[in-house]
């Protein structure tokens, strides 16, 4: 087991549950897609993972650590085990490809060196190398993406979460991308990705888990966006 879920609910002020006695278990090397329709609560979960918001009931287990219960100088180091890459990218537009890979690296210690060796590594592990003097404004959607994943990659995570990895990018794109993220599964690391793309999930048979209304209403291996 890599996280679990333990009956997590989450209910904000005004009355909103956008997540209601949640169970769920991922293990060690998989590949899991998360499915639902907006509001479904695929973003409150992810949030749940990294600490952003705390369940108002129940608890999430990273490993042996109960997430809910790390100091605010335990989370720097939760979020180096846990990637994210989000469907915005979330880009630094004036930093270079390698810059914004870098900065992630700099902020945890590294040195100049080893900062520089990793940077380019990831880069070219993504298949950005040659672009690593490149401005976000200068890349495609898709190497956007990649440029997204190179940085939740730097810190060598247990776990990578992709928030919607092909909402914003072109379809020839997005079977890139996609091609990228199994790589990256094949390599050991466990991957969750959240989506609203059938096509994808349908072709790639994973596991698949179903959120409506907050609540895991299906958990399939090797299953298709709908039932």
């Amino acid at each position: 087991m890599i996280v679990r879920f333990d009956k997590v609910t989450k209910e904000y002020p005004d009355g909103t549950k956008a997540l209601d006695a949640v169970d769920l278990t991922l293990e060690e090397g998989e590949f899991v897609f998360l499915v639902g329709p907006s509001g479904a609560g695929k973003t409150t979960l992810v949030k749940m993972l990294i600490r952003e918001e705390k369940p108002s009931s129940g608890e999430v287990y990273f490993r042996d650590l109960v997430i809910s219960q790390l100091s605010s100088r335990e989370l720097p180091g939760l979020r180096r085990r846990i990637g994210v890459a989000f469907q915005e990218f979330k880009l630094l537009p004036t930093k270079t490809a390698w810059e914004n890979v870098a900065l992630a690296l700099a902020v945890a210690g590294l040195s100049a060196e080893d900062v520089k060796k990793r940077g380019f590594e990831v880069l070219r592990r993504v298949g950005l190398g040659g672009k690593e003097d490149h401005f976000p404004r200068q890349l495609s959607g898709g190497e956007k993406q990649k440029l997204a994943i190179a940085r939740a990659l730097v810190h060598g995570p247990e776990i990578l979460v992709a928030d919607e990895p092909t909402g914003m990018i072109d379809p020839a794109s997005t079977w890139e991308v996609m091609d990228l993220l199994n790589k990256i599964n094949e390599a050991g690391t466990t991957l969750l990705v959240c989506t609203h793309d059938t096509e994808i999930v349908d072709t790639l048979k994973k596991r698949v888990v179903a959120l409506e209304k907050g609540r895991v209403v299906r958990d399939q291996k090797k299953g298709k966006y709908h039932d």
